[in-house]
C-alpha cells in the first residue's frame, strides 16, 4: 500500500510540475491549423522527457528509504552495524568519494546504492543478506555499490533516461503527425483521431524499445561496478564468490527507484529488459579480467 501510495504521489507531482513548466514556457502548443512546430515540439519533449527522470533521481533516497523501510546507521547498536560503517567508509575513501549514509532493511537477500550527489549518497544492504553472506563477501557487493556510486551511474542512467524519454515523446508526435495528414483529406483542419491513435501505439512501442537500450546500458554498468568493487578490494574473488553466493539465493525485487543499482535476475526474453547480466556473465567477465 505505501508503494501505490508513493508511486501515485510521485506521479502527480511530476505531472503538476510539467503542467506549470511547460504553461510557463508555452510550450504545450506544438499543434496548430498552420502544422507541426518542431522546434516547440523538440523543446516540449525535452521537459517531458527530462523532468520525470530528475525528479526522481532528487527524491531518490528518501523514496528508497520510505519504499523499504530502511533504518539509516547513525548509532551503531551492534558489532555488524559498527562493522557495516567502517567496511563503507574504508571503500569510500579508496573510491575518493565522500561518506555515504549507510542503512539496513527487512527482506530478502538484496543491497543498493541510489542518491543525485556522489558524495551524498546512499548504501543500504538487507538483513537477508547480512545473514547469508561471510563478511569477505558483504565487502564485495558493498564495493560494487560503492563503485556504483563512484561511477556516477545514477546520474548517467538518469541522462540516458532522459534521452531515450525525450526521442520517445518526440518521434511518437512526429509520427502521429504524419500518419493524421496522410489520413486526412483537408491538411488545413486539425488532427484527428487518427494523430491519437498512432502517438498512444509509437509510444508504447518506442517505449519498449527505449527500455531496452536503458537495460543494455544497466547491464554495461553493472560489469564496471563489479570490477569496481575487485579494485576497491584488491582481488577479484571476493566478487566472484559473493556473486556465486547470489545465485544460490532469491534476490527480492526492489521499488523502481533503486532497481537499476539492485541485485535482480531474469530469465528468457525478459532478460532484454533486466537491468542486470546473468550472474555467469558477471562472473566469467570478472575471471577473464
Amino acid at each position: 500500500m505505501k508503494r501505490i501510495l508513493l508511486f501515485v504521489l510521485t506521479n502527480v507531482a511530476v505531472i503538476a510540475v510539467m503542467s506549470i513548466v511547460m504553461s510557463i514556457l508555452g510550450v504545450d502548443r506544438y499543434l496548430s491549423a498552420q502544422g507541426l512546430n518542431v522546434g516547440m515540439l523538440m523543446v516540449f519533449s525535452l521537459v517531458v522527457g527530462f523532468t520525470g527522470a530528475i525528479f526522481s533521481l532528487l527524491i531518490s533516497k528518501p523514496m528508497a528509504k520510505w519504499s523499504t523501510g530502511a533504518q539509516v546507521i547513525e548509532r551503531p547498536a551492534n558489532s555488524t552495524e559498527q562493522w557495516l560503517l567502517d567496511t563503507v567508509h574504508k571503500l569510500a575513501a579508496a573510491a575518493g568519494i565522500g561518506m555515504p549514509e549507510v542503512a539496513v532493511y527487512e527482506g530478502e537477500p538484496n543491497a543498493f546504492a541510489t542518491g543525485a550527489n556522489r558524495n551524498d549518497a546512499l548504501v543500504a544492504v538487507s538483513t537477508g543478506l547480512l545473514q547469508n553472506m561471510t563478511r569477505e563477501e558483504l565487502e564485495a557487493v558493498l564495493g560494487h555499490e560503492v563503485a556504483h556510486i563512484a561511477n556516477g551511474d545514477m546520474v548517467t542512467m538518469t541522462l540516458l533516461q532522459g534521452v531515450v524519454n525525450t526521442f520517445v515523446v518526440f518521434l511518437s508526435r512526429v509520427v502521429g503527425y504524419m500518419v493524421d495528414r496522410a489520413l486526412s483529406k483537408n491538411s488545413d483542419e486539425s488532427v484527428g483521431i487518427g494523430y491519437t491513435i498512432t502517438v498512444i501505439v509509437c509510444q508504447i512501442v518506442f517505449g519498449l524499445l527505449a527500455s531496452m537500450i536503458v537495460a543494455w546500458f544497466s547491464r554495461q554498468r553493472e560489469f564496471r561496478a563489479d570490477a569496481g568493487s575487485a579494485n576497491l578490494l584488491g582481488n577479484r574473488r571476493p566478487m566472484i564468490n559473493a556473486l556465486m553466493r547470489l545465485g544460490q539465493m532469491y534476490s527480492a525485487e526492489l521499488p523502481q527507484s533503486v532497481a537499476t543499482l539492485g541485485i535482480n535476475k531474469a530469465d528468457g526474453v525478459m532478460e532484454l529488459f533486466a537491468s542486470h547480466p546473468p550472474i555467469e556473465q558477471r562472473i566469467a567477465a570478472l575471471q577473464q579480467a
